[in-house]
């Protein structure tokens, strides 16, 4: 377990964050009401530079959910203005409205186009043990113009995320043979389709969306939008599972109403003829079709009608090349700190059955040094922004020295309203729902799901009882 430094030479030095994202910054928020010297090291040119890249996504959180308290506590004197709690913001508005000012806030405090290229104790390489615990940690970092530096560090927060590192198509976790080569039709994020050169790409086009969760959603009804006024739009969905009851979310019963929203307008994107499913399909080829166009061949044989796009949004992975020199204990399967791997497992949890964690569940064998925010997760899919922040409240606390606050849970998650039993995720089968709720699954096949509001005789944006197939 992790014990604050003490040594005078170690604690004059600053704590080192690295990412400027919204847990990042709220990290050295704490660090600076707890009198701790931050460091935030920022690949990018500008706070929250990650998030701006998905800036035309709204997030199904409200502002009350994705503003860290202790950085409203050091935003208010300022004269910033609070949003209106109970809106909803873009990622652009997220990280203009409030990463940017608190950034700016910390002013020097936070150092924009350094990345961090290299984490260890100052001398001494991960297989060292003699007086390892006494020695700073080096943080290698590398510039805009190529410029090396090395920065010495009481503590690292590593809050820099898992947006550069998004897993490929292959259902093995390797990227699908001829997926590099076809890179030039495949784009690994959700497509702002409001910019008129994206819109044009898929507009009148068939595109295949390949996941299953919320980004997939949001693609699945942006899409449909577009189907609406382009004739000839239309998307495949690819999933590598069977359809149950959870597949959309938990539509009305979700506690954060625009999650589950979110997965209704999927479900209506799908119940409305704008889109098919390819259920049960795992990709093993993206073939050329010798028109432009592409084909996706499953582990089964199957071929899929050829696609012009297509857009992978099967989750992101962390980046752990630069910790290599560090002693980490990390879950072999989630790549998750293995204390907390457990509450946070896919095969188990959504986003509202995960336990509040702190200190203790991210702590590793190298005292000091701690993963947070969506980096803690690995590669399950369950962060939410409040989660993040109330780590880096207990963390920053456990480095101050204060353990009776760093224990302490001041953190209660709203509900998804999604079943999450054992065996339900990534199942190809499309098991039944844990609750009882007998959900049927067709065999893996090209498919519509269900039929349209009118026919199942559900309300507009309404979703029906085991309405997943019929």
């Amino acid at each position: 377990m992790s014990a604050p430094l003490t040594d005078v030479s170690t604690t004059a030095l600053p704590t080192v964050v690295i990412g400027a994202g919204p847990v990042g910054l709220a990290a050295a928020a704490h660090l600076t009401e707890r009198g701790i010297e931050p460091l935030v090291l920022e690949s990018g040119p500008t706070a929250g530079s990650a998030v701006r890249e998905w800036g035309h996504v709204r997030l199904f959180s409200t502002w009350s959910e994705l503003v860290d308290p202790a950085a409203e506590k050091l935003l208010a004197p300022t004269g910033w203005t609070a949003p209106d709690g109970a809106a909803y913001p873009s990622g652009a508005d997220w990280a203009e409205q409030y990463l940017q000012p608190l950034a700016d806030l910390l002013g020097d405090k936070v150092r924009y186009g350094a990345t961090v290229t290299g984490v260890s104790r100052l001398g001494r390489d991960r297989i060292v043990d003699a007086d390892r615990e006494q020695q700073p940690f080096t943080v290698r970092v590398t510039l805009t113009d190529g410029t090396e530096q090395r920065i010495l560090a009481r503590a690292v927060i590593d809050a820099s995320g898992t947006w550069t590192t998004p897993s490929p198509i292959g259902a093995d976790g390797l990227p699908a043979l001829g997926e590099h080569a076809a890179s030039a039709r495949i784009s690994y994020r959700v497509p702002d389709l409001k910019d008129p050169a994206v819109r044009a790409r898929y507009a009148g086009r068939r595109t295949a969306v390949i996941g299953s969760g919320a980004s997939a959603f949001t693609a699945l009804a942006s899409l449909a939008d577009i189907a609406k006024d382009e004739p000839g739009t239309h998307t495949v969905w690819i999933l590598r599972r069977g359809i149950s009851g959870s597949t959309f979310g938990g539509g009305t019963a979700d506690q954060l109403p625009a999650r589950g929203a979110l997965g209704l307008a999927a479900k209506a994107a799908v119940d409305n003829g704008y889109a098919d499913a390819a259920t049960g399909f795992r990709t093993e080829s993206v073939e050329p079709a010798g028109d432009g166009r592409l084909v996706l061949t499953g582990e089964d044989g199957r071929r899929l009608d050829p696609v012009e796009e297509i857009i992978v949004l099967t989750g992101l992975r962390p980046d752990l090349s630069f910790l290599s020199e560090i002693r980490l204990r990390l879950d072999e399967r989630l790549q998750a700190p293995v204390e907390l791997a457990p509450l946070i497992d896919p095969n188990q949890h959504s986003c509202g059955t995960v336990y509040p964690h702190g200190h203790r569940e991210l702590s590793h064998p190298e005292p000091g040094i701690y993963l947070v925010g969506m980096k803690s997760y690995g590669r399950a899919p369950t962060f939410l922004a409040m989660t993040g922040y109330e780590q880096v409240r207990s963390v920053v606390a456990a480095i101050a020295g204060d353990t009776e606050a760093a224990d302490r849970v001041e953190l209660t998650l709203p509900e998804s309203g999604v079943c999450g039993g054992a065996g339900l995720f990534d199942d190809p089968a499309g098991t039944e729902q844990s609750d009882g709720g007998g959900c049927c699954a067709p065999e893996p096949a090209l498919v519509q799901i269900g039929a349209t509001a009118a026919a199942t005789g559900a309300a507009d944006g309404e979703q029906t009882p085991g309405g997943c197939c019929s």
